[in-house]
């Protein structure tokens, strides 16, 4: 029971990472906005598209790592990117942007990714 569970929030965390990194790519300015950090409207757009490829490539490892790896494997990448999530919820609250963003966001992202992690460590 348990590891349909935690394989099935693994794709979810996975799929769901590549659909924002896509999104940064299609319509940076409005995602840089649900980011919790607005773009300048005349800033480099570059900074957004590495935002979009780092998570769209963050995504594609995950499910590969969960096509082809253990559970243990996909559990320390889980572990170990969740740094990326905490990272975002400290540059969002460094630049003003709204705490409900930063901890409804991404803090959760963060914690639900640990429990994934724990998850799939236990099977």
């Amino acid at each position: 029971m348990l590891t349909p569970i935690a394989y099935g929030l693994a794709i979810v965390l996975g799929v769901f990472v590549v659909f924002i990194g896509v999104r940064f790519l299609v319509a940076p300015q409005s995602s840089a906005a649900g980011y919790g950090v607005p773009a300048k409207k005349d800033g480099d757009s570059a900074y957004l598209t590495i935002k979009g490829v780092r998570d769209s490539v963050y995504g594609l490892l995950a499910l590969a790592l969960i096509a082809f790896a253990s559970a243990h494997a996909v559990g320390w990448y889980m572990l170990v990117v969740a740094i990326a999530p905490l990272g975002d919820m400290v540059i969002v609250l460094r630049h003003g942007g709204p705490k409900a963003v930063a901890f409804g966001v991404h803090f959760a992202t963060a914690v639900v990714m640990l429990i994934n992690a724990a998850l799939l460590f236990a099977i």
